[in-house]
């Protein structure tokens, strides 16, 4: 688990991390994609790019993973690289310390866990520790077509975000906006991304108690849950989609979503279910619930489509479409 980080004047600074494991890389933060055309996030063969902003300033990070030697090579840019680097084994999921008792305990539970567990046995829940970037995109993604939240995610970075610091740039990539730049943006501006009010009146809530929120990354998933659901606009969905991406909570399963419990249903007793299904099909798996949903993401039955997609609205000024 030792590593070591090298710093150059050119702003630039790189860690060599040694877990024991290999660390499939696309598999474990490819929950932080926010769609194939996130600017925060590229994905080329075995390696990864990442813009963020940390509570340093914006970051880059590219992140290579070599399996033979046993080693990921982080690289980072900007102010922010310190923090990306330090964070490197929990954002490559280091504290998901229950993976290999989930392992021991279910895999003979249901023949898809231990198949699942076969196909991905070094899958492992990554803690980016970045609550704000995680809420401020599940914000954009509520009640809405995934093409309209990608949109709204992808224009809202375009517009307000930063250039990724070092060869990032050149990539296209982009920062998620700070918060006090995500307060102060016009409600005409949310309508052309398009977001509408509903949405980025969460969006702005969040930026406005961005500290706050942070303080969460201390406390159970629970208690953590609890917290979230206090701010107006976030429910049992956007606290567990915020608790899976920045907190690490391997328990944050996506109830109230429009796919999930149909996947779990598919994936787990051969055909859908609703919310409540869902939840008593998850229940012997309790404290590991949202790993079941993300090894179903990964390799389990797909609900076959009887009928066409939920439509993209269009009386928005930025409409998709």
């Amino acid at each position: 688990m030792m590593g070591t980080v090298r710093v150059n004047s050119a702003a630039r600074a790189e860690r060599t991390w040694r877990p024991g494991r290999p660390v499939p890389l696309p598999t474990i933060v490819g929950t932080l994609r926010r769609g194939p055309g996130d600017p925060a996030f590229r994905h080329d063969r075995g390696s990864v790019w990442r813009a963020l902003r940390t509570p340093d300033g914006p970051a880059a990070a590219h992140l290579v993973e070599h399996p033979a030697l046993g080693e990921v090579v982080a690289v980072a840019w900007g102010p922010g690289r310190a923090w990306t680097l330090d964070h490197v084994p929990t954002m490559l999921g280091a504290g998901d310390l229950t993976a290999d008792e989930f392992a021991q305990v279910h895999a003979a539970r249901h023949p898809f866990i231990a198949r699942a567990l076969g196909l991905h046995p070094h899958y492992r829940v990554q803690r980016s520790g970045a609550v704000f970037e995680a809420l401020l995109g599940a914000a954009l993604e509520q009640k809405v077509t995934g093409q309209e939240a990608r949109t709204g995610w992808r224009r809202l970075l375009q517009r307000f975000g930063d250039p990724a610091p070092g060869p990032a740039a050149a990539l296209g990539l982009m920062v998620p906006p700070d918060p006090h730049v995500v307060r102060r943006i016009p409600s005409w501006e949310w309508l052309r991304l398009p977001v509408d009010q509903a949405r980025s009146r969460v969006a702005v809530t969040a930026a406005r108690v961005a500290a706050s929120l942070e303080r969460t990354l201390d406390l159970p998933g629970p208690e953590a849950d609890r917290r979230l659901r206090t701010l107006p606009g976030i429910g049992v969905w956007t606290a567990a989609e915020v608790r899976q991406r920045a907190h690490g909570d391997p328990d944050a399963a996506s109830f109230g979503d429009y796919h999930v419990p149909a996947l779990i249903g598919c994936t787990l007793v051969g055909q859908p279910v609703d919310d409540d299904g869902m939840a008593e099909l998850l229940e012997p798996y309790r404290g590991h619930r949202f790993r079941v949903q993300r090894l179903a993401e990964l390799c389990g039955s797909r609900m076959p489509r009887r009928g066409p997609r939920m439509a993209p609205r269009r009386h928005l000024p930025g409409r998709v479409g």
